[in-house]
């Protein structure tokens, strides 16, 4: 668990993260979305205890340990958005270094290694890695202990299509083994397919919460349909109105915006009028139109 109460943090008088507050639950995997500047490393820092807030505080686990306390410090694992390590180490060597440090068990190394798709490469310098090897070695390292929280800072910039494939699956194992995953981010893919909440965090502030059953109901509700007809009908747009007041004609095309509920009865509407339907498509709405709405609107 990790809750956030109040944290504000100003830097040189500019206010990065005003008032937070926010609770991540335990066994859950949580999204901190927002446009760049907009607070989330410095979020995941102070979780990680490496800011000290200028008001309130955020606490960690069943025991509500302040970030900043060593014991509370112990209860997580931190992957910064940008990773660097010795050049002229190896990829075993480093995680074995780290291993050391956290005292994790020998056999953790070849674990977390495979789990990274390193096998191959851990025998080779840091330095003639790619940025998503890179990447992934930090990912190695985070995975490396049994805390029981994971922050991870936009874990997905640099990452190659095999860095996502460990990092997907780094999700689903902490999921699975009921551990507590804060990951920041602004790529909406990542978002969408992971997280069991998700916090969009704009200019420093909180400015909603949805679940994933909440996020896919909003998106639902953006949706449209498009119905392509032999001909314009006389007053069938003000009927459909009646169930879309956004819908419109688009050339031979009725254009329906709202939820997959009201589809059937629209589609009725069609057919009492004898037209005739030539094609018809839907999609469901768009995250990152739901996002620029969000952040728009706070801005």
């Amino acid at each position: 668990m990790i809750a956030y109460r109040a944290f504000t943090k100003r830097y040189d008088g500019r206010t990065a993260v005003d008032a937070l507050t926010l609770e991540v639950p335990s066994g859950s995997v949580v999204a901190l979305l927002g446009p760049n500047g907009s607070g989330k490393t410095t979020s995941i820092k102070a979780a990680a205890g490496l800011i000290r807030p200028d008001a309130g505080e955020v606490v960690l686990g069943s025991g509500r340990l302040n970030a900043l306390d060593p014991r509370g410090r112990r209860l997580s694992a931190f992957l910064p958005q940008r990773v660097s390590f010795p050049e002229t180490l190896t990829g075993r060597e480093v995680v074995e270094f780290y291993r050391r440090l956290r005292e994790a068990p020998a056999e953790a190394v070849d674990r977390v290694l495979k789990f990274a798709s390193l096998n191959g490469a851990g025998a080779k310098p840091v330095g003639t890695y790619s940025g998503g090897m890179v990447q992934r070695l930090g990912l190695a390292v985070a995975t490396l202990g049994t805390t029981e929280i994971l922050l991870l800072d936009e874990p997905t910039a640099a990452l190659d299509p095999d860095g996502l494939a460990a990092f997907f699956a780094l999700i689903d194992s902490r999921r699975r083994a009921g551990g507590t995953v804060f990951f920041s981010s602004h790529q909406l893919g990542d978002i969408e397919h992971l997280a069991d909440l998700v916090a969009v965090i704009v200019a420093g502030r909180l400015v909603a919460t949805f679940t994933s059953r909440d996020l896919a109901a909003r998106l639902a509700d953006r949706g449209v349909m498009r119905v392509r007809l032999d001909q314009r009908r006389p007053a069938l747009l003000e009927r459909v109105r009646e169930r879309s007041p956004e819908a419109m004609w688009a050339g031979d095309e009725l254009v329906v915006p709202g939820p997959a509920s009201i589809r059937p009865a629209v589609l009725d509407l069609i057919r009492e009028t004898g037209a005739e339907i030539r094609g018809l498509t839907a999609e469901e709405g768009r995250l990152d139109a739901f996002y620029r709405e969000l952040v728009g609107a706070s801005s």
